[in-house]
């Protein structure tokens, strides 16, 4: 049961490069697939409240759309990371394609915002073998998750189920930016932060959790 809210062992020791869990002792918010306007300002705002910085693995044609959302989670001091550019899945595509995916998310982060990308997340979290090298080339980091809460079901029950039962001092915790959770991610953030709260577990900025 815990394998499908927390990757295997086996999975972390042979992708070892990869990060799966905070170094620091302290939880990491990270939201997938945005900006968009009707979830980012939302989410911005809850983390502005609570006091948290995250990290948004965004997508380039969502920032080349709403460059303005970029400017303010940047500005907000959160930190973006590299989704790929059209959210393609790196393992369905050739390697020189996926080179290019990666890197001209980079390129636009860099030439539009002056923003040097340092981390990485798969779409769909799906990876390979080649994906190391991939990334190597890159410059990049791939982080990858400790805590998946299924949030992209838009069903607020099983996000308690996998943040109660699988909430860690360590985690990794991944949420979508995106128009499927648009009903529930102000109360899943909540509940992450109602949780981290009752188990003593304080959150940390990206920086500080991926040494």
């Amino acid at each position: 049961m815990q394998s499908f809210y927390n990757p295997p062992l086996i999975l972390k020791k042979l992708f070892g490069s990869f990060v799966w869990e905070t170094s620091c002792g302290k939880i990491l918010l990270t939201f997938d697939d945005g900006p968009i306007p009707e979830t980012t300002p939302v989410i911005l705002k809850q983390l502005r409240d609570k006091k948290i910085k995250a990290l948004f693995f965004a997508v380039g044609d969502n920032i080349k759309k709403y460059p303005s959302l970029c400017n303010q989670i940047l500005g907000e001091g959160h930190v973006i990371g590299n989704h790929t550019y059209h959210h393609k899945r790196i393992t369905k595509i050739s390697y020189d394609e996926a080179i290019k995916e990666i890197r001209s998310f980079n390129e636009l982060l860099y030439e539009k915002h002056n923003y040097r990308v340092k981390y990485f997340r798969p779409p769909h979290g799906i990876f390979n073998l080649r994906t190391p090298s991939l990334l190597r080339q890159s410059g990049l980091k791939n982080v990858m998750w400790s805590l998946l809460t299924y949030d992209y079901k838009n069903d607020m029950s099983i996000v308690k189920f996998a943040v109660q039962k699988f909430l860690k001092q360590n985690s990794i915790i991944v949420l979508h930016d995106s128009l499927k959770t648009k009903d529930i991610i102000v109360d899943a953030i909540d509940l992450a932060v109602s949780e981290a709260d009752k188990k003593g577990f304080k959150f940390g900025e990206p920086v500080e959790c991926l040494k």
